[in-house]
């Protein structure tokens, strides 16, 4: 796995941090539960025995489960952090047409203090993979997690941008309505991409590696990567038992299953979301929304 490193200078130590080994029982549920029926030993020889078809619908079912994968285990990392509030149930946020042109055709500065209404009914919306919320700073990161950015052109990368940043605006509202009372006075928003690749931190797209600023939970990144690469060791080890099943060991020199997982994958379909139309009526409030930032020591 390539890792970037965010090159944050003096980047806080946090006073939470990730026990892998204390972990690791809950990792283990997480990926049995995520593997075992669609990517059983048993499944999967059924499939290459169905041929070409089947055996592609097994691997292109691989992402959606990875996805899942990471999202509990972000949650399951943020649990650490007795600060956070982990949210990823009833999260469509509604995109407004006024909330697009205020990211689209002004500066952060113009619209950073604004909120909108969540209650408007419309069609038009953007539902992020999990919002987290710190109590304590009252800061909430909306958060998209990418399998992979390589099948994304920039265009549509700062499409998904603009959106989540015009969902943002309804965030404090959301949140103080609909999860219990919680109270955001900063919104910020961040893709994670799970490749490591493509990275621009000051433009919201940060590798996964750098997890451990979003959750402020030390070892964060590593450890979501040790649970992706377990969760890849295992389907890879019942692909073999399923091909061996049908033809026998494996010769020298015989492509494995990581080669043929990953061409299968390469051209990964986007999820850019379902957007529709909606109207709603101006905003107010003061509330700060802009893209995620890596602290320096000593700052939040």
């Amino acid at each position: 796995m390539t890792t970037i490193l965010s090159g944050a200078p003096a980047a806080p130590a946090y006073p939470h941090s990730v026990d892998l080994e204390a972990l690791e029982s809950r990792f283990e549920v997480l990926i049995d539960e995520l593997s075992s029926q669609p990517f059983s030993a048993a499944a999967l020889s059924t499939a290459l025995a169905g041929g070409v078809s089947d055996a592609a619908a097994i691997l292109r079912a691989i992402p959606i489960q990875e996805g899942r994968l990471l999202e509990r285990g972000i949650g399951i990392i943020a649990d650490l952090n007795p600060d956070l509030v982990v949210l990823t149930q009833n999260l469509r946020l509604p995109v407004t047409k006024t909330a697009l042109e205020l990211v689209e055709k002004n500066d952060p500065k113009h619209f950073r203090s604004l909120t909108l209404d969540a209650d408007t009914g419309g069609r038009k919306t953007y539902t992020p993979d999990l919002i987290v919320v710190n109590r304590k700073t009252k800061l909430a990161h909306v958060i998209d997690v990418k399998r992979s950015l390589g099948s994304y052109e920039v265009s549509r990368i700062n499409e998904l941008k603009s959106r989540m940043l015009a969902a943002a605006l309804v965030v404090p509202d959301l949140l103080y309505r609909d999860h219990h009372r919680l109270v955001a006075e900063e919104v910020r928003v961040v893709i994670l991409n799970a490749e490591n690749q493509r990275s621009d931190i000051a433009g919201g797209v940060w590798p996964l590696s750098d997890l451990d600023h979003l959750v402020e939970v030390g070892g964060a990144g590593k450890a979501i990567g040790m649970l992706r690469e377990r969760f890849h060791g295992r389907i890879d080890e019942n692909w073999k038992l399923a091909r061996n099943s049908i033809a026998g060991p494996e010769e020298p020199g015989r492509r494995g299953a990581s080669a043929d997982i990953a061409e299968a994958n390469g051209n990964e379909t986007c999820d850019a979301g379902s957007i529709t139309e909606v109207h709603q009526p101006a905003g107010r409030g003061q509330i700060r929304v802009g893209f995620a930032r890596i602290p320096r020591a000593g700052t939040g």
